[in-house]
């Protein structure tokens, strides 16, 4: 489900809508960070691509760390080929 919620970036109040997934990782990747979540929100605000949406910016970013925590999968095995076929 998407929420619409409102946080302060650079003194500027905004509004961002987001799924509640997306805003429960982005809230633990804050903590993690050991930056409050404004701060965070602000630096995706700075690194986005001109265009792009914030609350796309903030799916995005989450999706790239999720990545970077995961191996890449190995895709030169037997097994993974099988799943690509559907066996």
């Amino acid at each position: 489900m998407i929420v619409k919620r409102s946080i302060t970036i650079r003194g500027h109040r905004t509004s961002i809508s987001v799924e509640d997934a997306f805003w429960s990782r982005l809230q633990a990747i804050a903590a993690g960070r050991r930056l409050s979540l404004a701060a965070l929100v602000a630096s995706i605000d700075t690194a986005r691509i001109a265009g792009t949406n914030l609350s796309s910016a903030i799916r995005l970013f989450v999706l790239a760390e999720a990545l970077e925590s995961r191996p890449a999968p190995d895709l030169s095995s037997a097994e993974f080929g099988q799943n690509l076929n559907g066996a």
